[in-house]
C-alpha cells in the first residue's frame, strides 16, 4: 500500500487513468487497489471525489474499449495467445468466450464486476463480432456503476479505520527507519572492527 500510495501521491490523478486502463486491457496492475486507495486519499482530503471518479470511468471505459478494438482487429486466432499470457490457464478461455457469446453486452455488464473476467470481456466481444453500441453501451454502464463503489469502499475504510490505518503507517515508518539505523550501525561497526583487526596484526605494528 506504501508503494501505490507514493505512487498515486506523485503522479495523482494520471496514475490512476494509466492503471486502470491498464488493468482493464489485461495487464496483471492492481487496479481495484488503486481505485480503493484514491477513495482512501479523498477520505484524507488528498484528492477530490468528483475528479477520481471521472478519471476512474472514462479509464475504466477506455481500456475495455481499447481491448475491444483490439480484439475486433486480430480477431479470435489470437485471444488463446492472449489468454495464455495473461491468465495462465488458457482452459478458461472457452468458459468465458461462451459466457460473452450468450450474454452479450449483459456479459460485459457483469464481467466489470468479477476479477479474472473483467479484463477479457473487451477483447472477446470484439473477437466474437460484437456490435459496438450495445457493447459500448453496456461498458459504460458497468464503468459508471462499478467505479462509484470501489471508491466508496475505500472511503469507507479511510472513514471507519483512518485513524487506525494512520497510525499504523506511522509506526511502520518509524519500524522501517530503525531497521535502517540499525543496520548502518551494524555496517559501520562491522567495517570499524575490520579496520582495527588489520592494524592490530603483527606485520602491522
Amino acid at each position: 500500500m506504501t508503494d501505490l500510495q507514493q505512487l498515486l501521491g506523485h503522479w495523482g490523478y494520471a496514475a490512476i487513468f494509466v492503471v486502470v486502463v491498464l488493468g482493464n486491457v489485461g495487464v496483471p496492475l492492481p487496479e481495484e487497489t488503486v481505485l480503493a486507495l484514491a477513495g482512501y486519499l479523498v477520505w484524507r482530503g488528498d484528492m477530490r471525489l468528483s475528479v477520481v471518479l471521472v478519471v476512474g470511468i472514462v479509464s475504466a471505459a477506455a481500456g475495455d474499449n481499447l481491448g475491444y478494438w483490439l480484439g475486433r482487429r486480430y480477431g479470435r486466432t489470437a485471444l488463446p495467445r492472449y489468454a495464455r499470457w495473461v491468465l495462465g490457464h488458457p482452459e478458461r478461455l472457452g468458459s468465458m468466450e461462451s459466457f460473452v457469446a450468450r450474454r452479450g453486452p449483459f456479459a460485459v455488464f457483469v464481467a466489470r464486476f468479477i476479477p479474472g473476467i473483467r479484463f477479457m470481456a473487451g477483447p472477446l466481444a470484439g473477437g466474437l463480432g460484437m456490435r459496438f453500441a450495445p457493447f459500448f453501451a453496456a461498458n459504460v454502464l458497468g464503468a459508471v456503476v462499478y467505479v462509484p463503489v470501489v471508491v466508496a469502499a475505500g472511503y469507507a475504510i479511510g472513514f471507519g479505520l483512518g485513524e487506525y490505518v494512520e497510525r499504523l503507517h506511522r509506526i511502520v515508518g518509524q519500524v522501517e527507519r530503525l531497521i535502517l539505523a540499525v543496520a548502518l550501525i551494524a555496517a559501520l561497526g562491522l567495517i570499524v572492527w575490520r579496520i582495527a583487526h588489520a592494524l592490530a596484526r603483527p606485520g602491522n605494528r
